[in-house]
């Protein structure tokens, strides 16, 4: 099992189901449940479906005082627990767009409303989480295809891709969003025991399936922008610890960088930071960070490689580490994609002789890898290729 706390700086769950017979306000109204019409936009169904160690009466037991919506996509079981959201002005462009893929499959919806309600919402986030999941295919160099479906342990033949379908998991990813703070942490702390407050990354082993829960009393979270880029951080590290089945971990350099690197993809009004429990994230609230960057190269202080891929905890990350793990990260996948995607392929599904997971001598394979896919003899190489990057490509201010 693994916990991590998230503190966001903003400028910023036996199986059980639902038993009961749905009633008509617990139908949505944009696809009645249809399975031509969810079929269309990729939805499996509103329930019921496993969710946590629990199942989704648990949750909606220890969360009785809210309106949880359900919605499994395919790659995803999500409960969605928020409020209508009325789109801003500078928002406009971005909900048309993502509106009219979803009318495409759902004649209901009205592409220019501005007015989403909690099951247009629910429908909206399945959607953007399928397109981080798309995203972080991309960047890997996979598809669904690439991984076994989970009938089966691995024979040992061939190249090992983890134990099931979901990026080597055998269990849907899942995500949970609440909108208060006691929600979050009677959740946590009924579901799992945790008594942190903030959102939380879990990995279910019973299940074979990593989950985040979030509440948006953090920061800015309330802000639908902001929300939206914390999940793609937080799913993007998800998804990278999955990569071939998580049975170890792998630097944090990369999954913290990658983290941040899906975040401003997505928006980079509002910054995620990872934390240790007990311990408080450096944070900032800049939106350019590509100036804080060329300063600290500047200065001669940003953090090396070398540095970097020897963290052994969030609590070592400071807040030029943030920066420059980010920068790195833009970086390869800017200049060197096939080597960003082979080089989380060596680092991640390692088995020893026997067909057991290994992630013994991984620093030793990490500077291996680096020569092989990125063509980096040594980290200083690197470290100056990327420096050099830096300042040809980063605006100044």
């Amino acid at each position: 099992m693994r916990t991590f706390a998230m503190l966001v700086a903003l400028l910023v769950l036996a199986s059980g189901v639902f038993a009961q017979k749905k009633d008509e306000k617990d139908v949505c109204p944009y696809c009645n449940d249809d399975p031509a019409l969810m079929a269309k936009a990729g939805i499996v169904n509103h329930g019921p479906f496993d969710f946590g160690e629990n199942g989704i009466q648990r949750a909606e037991t220890l969360l009785a005082a809210y309106d949880i919506k359900w919605i499994q996509s395919k790659h995803f079981e999500i409960g969605f627990a928020l409020g209508a959201w009325k789109v801003k002005d500078d928002e406009k462009k971005k909900f048309r767009a993502e509106l009219e893929r979803l009318a495409v499959a759902f004649p209901k919806v009205d592409p220019k409303t501005r007015n989403i309600d909690p099951w247009l919402r629910t429908h909206l986030y399945a959607q953007r989480c399928e397109d981080i999941y798309a995203r972080f295919q991309q960047l890997m160099a996979v598809e669904d295809s690439s991984f076994p479906d989970g009938t089966k342990p691995w024979d040992t033949i061939g190249k090992y891709m983890g134990e099931g379908p979901f990026l080597g998991h055998k269990g849907k990813f899942e995500v949970l969003l609440v909108p208060a703070e006691a929600a979050c942490a009677t959740y946590l702390n009924g579901e799992f025991g945790l008594t942190t407050k903030l959102s939380q990354r879990w990995h279910i082993t019973n299940k074979d399936t990593l989950s985040v829960v979030i509440h948006t009393t953090q920061g800015q979270l309330r802000e639908d922008m902001a929300l939206h880029g914390h999940i793609g951080f937080n799913l993007a590290i998800n998804m990278l610890d999955a990569y071939k089945h998580y049975s170890y971990d792998t630097p944090i350099w990369i999954r913290e960088g990658l983290g941040h690197f899906m975040e401003r993809e997505i928006e980079t009004k509002y910054n995620t930071f990872d934390s240790s429990e007990g311990s408080i994230a450096a944070m900032t609230a800049k939106a350019k960070w590509e100036p804080e960057v060329k300063k600290l190269i500047a200065a001669g202080e940003a953090p090396r490689m070398a540095e970097l891929v020897n963290m052994k905890d969030y609590s070592d990350l400071t807040l030029p580490k943030h920066f420059a793990t980010w920068s790195m990260v833009d970086f390869l996948v800017k200049t060197n994609p096939k080597g960003f995607a082979c080089l989380n392929d060596a680092l991640h599904g390692r088995v020893d002789s026997k067909g057991f997971a290994d992630g013994s001598n991984l620093l030793d394979t990490h500077r291996e890898k680096f020569k092989e896919c990125l063509g980096y003899a040594t980290y200083q190489d690197f470290d100056a290729a990327w420096a050099a990057w830096v300042e040809g490509n980063y605006a100044s201010q």
